[in-house]
């Protein structure tokens, strides 16, 4: 059972509770009002019988035939089974109290004919006003026997009508609490299907973060091994050492790479190790610059997010001809990290600046912070900028 179903029963469970002790409540209000009175069982008893039918119909209608609307979405079954449910209920309404007797019937609930000889209710040979009318041959017949068409019809006794004012009054209520209790359920089965909503679009969310990385993980590592190929032959050792440090790197990939979220201070050294590895690449016509600010707080952000736009810098942003450079800076602000890279451009046949790493990073960014990041590129003629802000992460 869903916590929302939970939910939606323990409110059903505290309305009643509530119903029913209306009546102790009355009676304990009034004797508070009134020292002399005592508490009157047989009221809140007979309060309570006229409950249970209502909590019947309620039971029969939430388990039963609510779910084929709002769950199975039979609308014309839940209608029919509903009508017949009320038409029961106006059945069982309608003979389950005494009826008083129909005027002109005498107290007491006996019968009496208005016109009996022995206990006439109305004397119509004394009318209340105006004088004595006699016929033309001077008789009071027609006073003595009563009118002749439907003024005597109208006082003859007739039964009671089948549906009294209390009874549509209950019926009334019925539909009422069978209207709250759908509304109710209606509520409750929206939060449900939003709540699964949220959870899909989060394993959604989690599934596409995945393939991403796993899209990101093998091209971080072909620019690495292609690095570490072009050392080979320039310098042996470098290469050795070089490989020593890519295996420090692949661990960091490995064990934090696979989290939603891992500490600053990681993700920096890892991303200082992969500078460090690609200096051995190059000449001191090669410009690397990597600063991070001192009170930088040790927080918590995506892993690898950094290190793509530091690959592409590399990548786009040396050159063996002329002077080049690389600028990365990492500093915070008001709980956020800003992150700037700058490098030369190089003019490359049949290459564009960013790639498979700088688009996969566009949409984790996306997928992660949805509106709520900064992401400015500045792509000029001689120079290509990066500049990235974004709230740190919550959690640890």
């Amino acid at each position: 059972m869903s916590k929302t179903i939970i939910k939606e029963n323990l409110l059903y469970v505290a309305l009643w509770v509530i119903l029913f002790l209306t009546p102790i409540i009355s009676n304990a209000l009034r004797m508070a009002g009134n020292s002399n009175m005592e508490f009157n069982w047989h009221e809140v008893f007979f309060a309570w019988k006229l409950f249970v039918p209502y909590l019947l119909v309620f039971v029969i209608h939430n388990y039963w035939m609510a779910p084929l609307l709002v769950y199975k979405k039979r609308n014309t079954l839940y209608l029919t089974t509903v009508l017949c449910l009320i038409a029961v209920f106006t059945v069982y309404q309608c003979n389950s109290h005494p009826r008083k007797p129909h005027a002109p019937f005498a107290e007491h609930g006996e019968r009496h004919d208005p016109f009996n000889d022995d206990k006439p209710p109305f004397d119509f040979r004394r009318p209340h006003e105006g004088p004595e009318k006699k016929f033309r041959d001077g008789s009071d017949k027609e006073f003595r026997e009563g009118p002749r068409n439907g003024f005597h019809d109208r006082f003859r006794s007739e039964p009671p009508p089948f549906v009294a004012n209390q009874d549509i009054i209950a019926i009334v209520v019925l539909v009422l609490m069978l209207g709250m209790n759908l509304g109710i359920k209606v509520y409750f089965k929206s939060s449900e299907d939003s709540e699964r909503m949220k959870e899909l679009e989060k394993k959604n969310l989690e599934q596409q973060l995945e393939y991403l990385k796993y899209q990101i993980n093998p091209h971080f590592f072909m620019n690495t091994l292609n690095n570490i190929h072009a050392l080979v032959d320039i310098e042996p050792e470098q290469a050795k050492h070089s490989i020593v440090e890519l295996s420090k790197m692949m661990r960091y990939v490995l064990h934090e790479g696979t989290r939603s979220q891992v500490a600053l201070s990681k993700d920096l050294d890892f991303l200082h190790n992969y500078i460090a590895l690609m200096r051995l690449r190059y000449t001191d016509k090669v410009t690397i610059h990597f600063e991070t600010s001192e009170s930088l707080p040790d927080r918590i952000i995506p892993p690898m997010l950094l290190i793509t736009f530091v690959e592409n810098a590399f990548k786009h942003g040396v050159s063996y001809k002329r002077p080049s450079f690389i600028e990365v800076n990492v500093d915070s602000h008001d709980d956020h990290l800003l992150f700037t890279c700058r490098n030369s451009k190089v003019e490359k046949e049949n290459d564009t600046q960013g790639g498979v790493g700088l688009a996969n990073t566009k949409k984790r960014l996306s997928l992660i912070y949805g509106e709520d990041y900064d992401l400015q590129i500045d792509d000029g003629d001689d120079t290509y900028s990066v500049r990235l802000d974004i709230p740190f992460l919550k959690g640890g």
